[in-house]
């Protein structure tokens, strides 16, 4: 979004979610993946330590070559084989058929999307953690005031402000939680060779898996590259997030019209027509981002159905769609915290 759009990038995206899940941040990962990889193997005995010693070295000083990269991309369907393939080269004949052993593209890439992820959700929980704060702070000077409450868009009987807030806070505090807890069961290594039994490691598969998990911070998981349920799952969650933050958005858009006029939203849009409007521009952004994603997730879960072992299309497919995802969950998060220092009850 923001190298192709840049303007609409500044209104629903994310540029620091956005550099986490760049091609320069992938690569790196998959780099950090082949140093782990090197030093599990050569620990169990399947490399010998002076290759392990050449793969960590000619890693510490690679610079890729991004348009045959590109060129590899478009032709393999994956960026793995060609960088190995410049990796190899940079390593040198004696030691270069180490780099990568017993392991697929597929190994790689996922256990970097681990990587990626594992970065973006302490983000996700900082923004959380700050709009819950700005909540109960709203709660704590304002909470006593009354509120009409409205059920099915009509007057219904009157309430607190704190009691509006609540039913803003709440559901984000249950979805911060499922966020922090997410690690054991998401963020986990992907090691299974060609077809996802291991059997290309020589019957150490599960050592190198734990000093791979070890190395990089992750869990350790059977292999998992047709069983996509905790990608899925966690983009269940992302859609969650930004779906209560669309609520927030639509509840504020409501009490803001004139003719309502229970809350007041500084600092809003200008009308190149009518100098008299200030527009909710956050509040309906955060409305467009919840529908966005729970249009997203719906497409997601087509990625669940993998042929076989592998699949092309369902992992092309979810590339597609989790990244996006990320994005604007990260700009639901980015916005929300602002609309909250915007209002006021009146």
């Amino acid at each position: 979004m923001a190298t192709t759009r840049p303007l609409l990038a500044s209104l629903a995206g994310d540029a620091e979610i956005e550099a986490l899940l760049s091609d320069a941040a992938q690569i790196a990962h998959i780099l950090d993946f082949e140093r782990a990889l090197a030093e599990a193997e050569a620990d169990a005995g399947l490399i010998t330590a002076d290759a392990a010693a050449a793969i960590v070295s000619a890693i510490k000083g690679f610079s890729p070559d991004w348009d045959d990269l590109a060129v590899g991309m478009a032709r393999d369907g994956v960026v793995v084989p060609a960088l190995v393939r410049q990796l190899r080269a940079a390593i040198g004949e004696k030691h270069g058929k180490a780099l990568h052993f017993g392991a697929t593209s597929q190994d790689a890439l996922d256990t970097a999307l681990m990587l990626q992820v594992a970065r973006i959700i302490p983000v996700f929980l900082e923004r959380l953690t700050a709009l819950e704060e700005k909540f109960a702070e709203i709660s704590e000077t304002q909470g006593k005031a009354s509120l009409m409450a409205h059920t099915r868009m009509q007057q219904a009987l009157p309430f607190t402000v704190a009691d509006k807030l609540k039913t803003w806070s709440e559901p984000l505090a249950r979805q911060r939680a499922a966020l922090a807890g997410i690690r054991r069961s998401l963020l986990v290594v992907e090691l299974g060779g060609p077809v996802g039994d291991r059997a290309s490691f020589e019957g150490k598969g599960d050592a190198v898996a734990r000093g791979l998990a070890q190395r990089l911070d992750l869990g350790i998981a059977e292999p998992w590259h047709s069983a996509r349920d905790p990608i899925v799952a966690f983009g269940s969650l992302l859609s969650l997030v930004s779906g209560s933050l669309g609520k927030f958005g639509a509840d504020v858009a409501l009490l803001a019209q004139n003719e309502i006029g229970a809350i007041t939203v500084a600092g809003g849009g200008t009308s190149s027509a009518m100098a008299h409007k200030s527009n909710p521009v956050n509040a309906e952004v955060l409305v467009a981002l919840a529908r966005h994603n729970a249009g997203l997730v719906g497409v997601l879960h087509q990625a669940l159905v993998h042929e076989n072992e592998r699949s092309g299309a369902a992992w092309t497919l979810e590339w597609l769609t989790l990244p996006q995802m990320l994005v604007t969950t990260g700009a639901s998060l980015r916005l929300a915290p602002i609309l909250a220092e915007q209002i006021s009850f009146r």
